[in-house]
């Protein structure tokens, strides 16, 4: 079994009307335990709802740093969404992608939100750091948060190291395949902290050419054990050991998901 702990498999509909069907085909195929991180309440919906077409999809809700200012005035219409939902994400910080700094405040006020509500719940969330990192770190030291996932962290590494002195776990994607930079931050991540990702289907697109599909994860894999000078099987089973230790405990996620990732991984 793989696993991809971080996708946005509703945004597959933005691709085209049948990129949906064969994401899901693929994800079944290749028994991908996928977590679909939400942009914001419409894509949390509409992950609920793929979840229900395929047991694999597991939906998770949070609001993307592009997408802050559209629900820094309405933080109490998230509260709901976020009691459902079995972790938190996508949520952060972006001073890369977004270069306007007229929304870093909005940014901020989400994100200190969600990190408040991930506190009181003891929830795992899932983090957005790009160009941000050592805000975001500066963050993370306010609250107890159990469980912390940053996703694809290019950052500066002596950032990096002091988020692995403190637990957090490190997602992997694409990226390691075509940066050096990537491939130091991936050798050093602890490997019982190194769940896989792909960020499907958008985040692969700048380089492979295109949208990304679920069986991408294999090149991840292929090429994390490549870096760790292990084999491809190794990878495998370490990446799922991780990811089920890291919700061990969690009473969110242990009396369901925990279960089927283990009925997944033997087959069931």
């Amino acid at each position: 079994m793989l696993i991809d702990a971080h996708s946005h498999v509703d945004r597959y509909e933005l691709v085209d009307e049948r990129a949906l069907k064969s994401a899901l085909a693929e994800i079944a195929q290749y028994r991908i335990f996928t977590i679909s991180n939400s942009m914001g309440l419409p894509s949390y919906r509409r992950n609920l709802e793929i979840s229900e077409m395929c047991d694999l999809v597991l939906p998770t809700f949070g609001v993307h740093p592009w997408n802050a200012p559209e629900y820094v005035n309405r933080l109490q219409d998230l509260s709901e969404s976020i009691k459902q939902s079995p972790m938190i994400g996508e949520i952060g910080l972006d001073h890369y992608f977004v270069e306007d700094a007229s929304a870093y405040p909005a940014q901020r006020k989400v994100l200190d939100y969600f990190l408040g509500v991930a506190e009181d719940q003891e929830k795992t969330i899932s983090l957005h750091t790009k160009g941000a990192e050592k805000e975001v770190l500066e963050l993370l030291d306010r609250y107890d948060i159990p469980r912390v996932i940053v996703h694809w962290y290019s950052g500066p590494v002596d950032i990096f190291r002091e988020m692995v002195a403190r637990g957090v776990y490190f997602t992997v994607g694409i990226e390691m395949l075509h940066s050096e930079h990537l491939q130091t931050i991936a050798q050093e991540i602890p490997l019982g902290r190194l769940p896989t990702e792909t960020d499907n289907p958008g985040g692969p697109k700048g380089f492979i050419g295109e949208p990304g599909m679920p069986a991408l994860l294999k090149d991840v894999v292929r090429g994390i054990a490549e870096v760790k000078k292990t084999t491809v099987e190794a990878i495998v089973q370490t990446v799922h050991a991780s990811l089920t230790e890291l919700i061990r405990g969690d009473p969110w996620l242990t009396d369901t998901h925990r279960k089927m990732l283990e009925k997944q991984h033997n087959g069931g």
